[in-house]
């Protein structure tokens, strides 16, 4: 298969903010001194007069976003992931999360791939401490037209989210559309299923592509939307797969997998096998190495893949 092309999901969401923007002048964009890196600085561009750099001041950020959307502002906030659910939790929690604000908080530089940045910058656990918040959308676009598609929504939807972009550009792998709560069939399958989300979804799909090369068949499913899950797509392909291949750039102790397996744990308990980083902090390092090193690499996916078949006795 050719390569796919590489887009920017930091590119696609300042762009996205620009064009609603133009369409709704109650929305307003806060940033924390990281407007160049998470893209914002393309919106307070265009309308500075809606557009409010804090300062190195994250929690600030939160509070004056949740104040902002009391008096019927459209907010969407931004810094980098570690400063946004790490730095600004409590924030978050007392002033948009208890209060139901319509702040929507666009993270960037999440997971590994923020690089050379190392572990005190590589956020692991940021999917998991907004998906515990009560009321809280979590979404993990997949891509870049994903990206713009969730921007979006998040815009003409009603309460607190949390989005989860990456400082490196992903491979384009979806149809560039959105909807919350459901995780899209990229690819159809029945020996197993791999769901998977952010940088992920592309490794997925080139496991299946290995898989496919041998006769076995793997089902590909975005789970971008971690909150609210797909649960009819898990079980249903819990049922119609028998196995089931999480895939993350997160600690498995709270993401993804950890979700995925209290849904079958539950309701329909079948083989889980969990990819994303264990518990551990990050490192310094080439953002792809890292994701090899962490065991998140495609040699890997189809490993796992063949032990979780051989052990349901799918192959010899």
């Amino acid at each position: 298969m050719p390569p796919r092309r590489v887009e920017s999901l930091r590119d696609a969401y300042g762009k996205t903010l620009v064009e609603l923007g133009e369409q709704d002048p109650r929305m307003v964009v806060l940033d924390a001194d990281l407007s160049g890196s998470t893209r914002t600085a393309l919106f307070g561009k265009r309308f500075p007069d809606r557009f409010f750099n804090v300062g190195v001041a994250e929690q600030n950020m939160i509070s004056i976003a949740a104040g902002l959307s009391t008096g019927g502002r459209v907010v969407f906030a931004s810094t980098f992931a570690v400063f946004a659910a790490g730095l600004a939790y409590n924030a978050i929690r007392q002033s948009v999360g208890y209060n139901r604000a319509n702040v929507k908080i666009v993270a960037t530089h999440g997971g590994l791939t923020v690089g050379g940045d190392g572990g005190t910058h590589q956020m692991l656990e940021d999917v998991g401490l907004m998906r515990g918040l009560p009321g809280m959308t979590v979404v993990v676009p997949a891509d870049a037209p994903e990206t713009a598609a969730a921007t979006r929504f998040l815009h003409a939807s009603e309460g607190p989210a949390y989005m989860r972009l990456s400082r490196e550009g992903f491979p384009v792998v979806t149809d560039g559309t959105f909807h919350l709560g459901r995780f899209p069939v990229l690819r159809d399958g029945s020996d197993l299923t791999f769901l998977a989300n952010g940088v992920m979804v592309a490794r997925a799909l080139d496991a299946a592509d290995r898989l496919a090369a041998v006769g076995i068949q793997a089902r590909v499913l975005d789970a971008s939307s971690m909150k609210p899950l797909d649960e009819s797509a898990i079980l249903r392909a819990a049922k119609e797969t028998g196995a089931l291949v999480t895939l993350e750039e997160h600690t498995v102790l709270t993401g993804l997998g950890a979700a995925v397996a209290a849904v079958t744990a539950e309701r329909y308990p079948v083989p889980v096998r969990r990819i994303g980083t264990p518990d551990v902090f990050g490192e310094s390092g080439d953002p792809w190495e890292l994701l090899d090193h962490f065991g998140l690499g495609v040699d890997r996916v189809v490993d796992v893949a063949w032990d979780l078949l051989r052990e349901r006795g799918r192959v010899a």
